[in-house]
């Protein structure tokens, strides 16, 4: 059998044969490219299809969307109007309550204000039903019969207690909770106003962007800046929405943020170089809470060391010493006593 000639060799591929192929691939890719270039359609028009596609379906849909959405907010407003009027029977309504748990409901991220009406409701039924069942499980089934007199009152007080203040419990860890959130990332938000109003971007298109921004990283802040910056398109004094962004956080930062933005609004001094000392000062703040923190790390730890790490760490050491004495002690002791 005769062997075919081939072409030169390189690293065990044949020179011409890939060649051959890579030419190919190159032609190829030239017709592609010349097809693109020849045949330009207009970028516009698949967008424009789009959106008289999406039109028909918003004209479609947009009567029993529409009449879904009055149903909603009619029922809910229902709801709310009988709680209202249930309340007003039972005297417990207040209008310094309600504003109070109406802020209180702000700092935990929730919008509606009459979710607050719902709290006080609770708080009024709750303790008469949660005590209802407390003093049925304690004093009539008799369900802990070890239990003493003193045990059974302590008990139901603490089930009334627990569940009259249980809603404002609830409000508060949650406040805290998000007021943490926005603490942590208050610095940042304030170096990407910074940037943005350095760049030559409006307030309200420097806070849309940095809530795009940190949305993912610190969303809490992402939803106030993005609130705030949608108040800022339609309210009538831009004011407004500086003292409700001050309103909604329970912080003192945001605060000072909110007296420096609405400054310079009204005398015209330089917003960056304003925000780039803010954004030092919590820095700095955010360092000293930081240090607080370590320097209270060996107070802290002393009763875990007292309690926990010192007994086993005598048990260790001793241990062995006090096992030898022992058998020393009471070896002899044997002995004689086998004599």
């Amino acid at each position: 059998m005769i062997d075919q000639p081939t072409g030169p060799m390189l690293l065990g591929f044949d020179v011409i044969m890939v060649g051959t192929v890579l030419a190919g691939l190159a032609a190829f890719a030239m017709v592609l490219a010349i097809y693109a270039a020849v045949t330009i359609r207009d970028p516009m028009a698949k967008r424009v299809k789009v959106l008289e596609a999406r039109r028909e379906q918003l004209k479609a849909g947009i009567i029993t969307s529409s009449a879904k959405k009055r149903t909603r907010l009619t029922r809910r407003s229902n709801n709310t109007d009988k709680v209202k009027e249930n309340l007003s029977k039972l005297n417990v309504l207040q209008d310094s309550q309600i504003k109070v748990i109406q802020q209180k409901l702000a700092h935990a991220g929730y919008r509606n204000k009459e979710l607050a009406y719902f709290i006080i409701g609770a708080r009024a039924i709750l303790p008469l039903v949660l005590g209802g069942i407390a003093g049925l499980m304690i004093y009539i089934v008799d369900f802990w019969p070890t239990w003493g007199p003193m045990t059974r009152l302590f008990a139901f007080a603490a089930v009334v207690a627990v569940a009259y203040k249980g809603p404002e419990i609830f409000l508060s860890n949650k406040a805290s909770k998000r007021t943490k959130e926005i603490q942590k990332g208050l610095p940042d938000a304030l170096d990407l106003l910074v940037i943005c109003a350095e760049a030559g971007l409006t307030v309200d298109a420097a806070f849309n962007r940095v809530a795009k921004e940190l949305g993912r990283a610190y969303p809490e802040l992402g939803d106030e800046f993005a609130l705030t910056a949608i108040e800022l398109s339609f309210l009538t004094e831009r004011r407004l929405a500086f003292n409700n962004l001050a309103y909604r956080v329970n912080l003192e930062a945001v605060k000072g943020v909110v007296t420096t933005m609405i400054q310079t609004e009204r005398y015209g001094t330089p917003l960056a170089s304003a925000l780039r000392v803010l954004s030092a000062e919590f820095r700095n703040e955010r360092m000293m809470r930081a240090e607080e923190k370590a320097a209270r790390l060996p107070a802290i730890m002393t009763v875990p060391l007292i309690l926990f790490i010192l007994p086993t760490l005598f048990i260790v050491i001793l241990g062995p010493a006090a096992c030898s004495i022992s058998d020393a002690l009471i070896g002899p002791g044997s002995a004689m006593g086998g004599g």
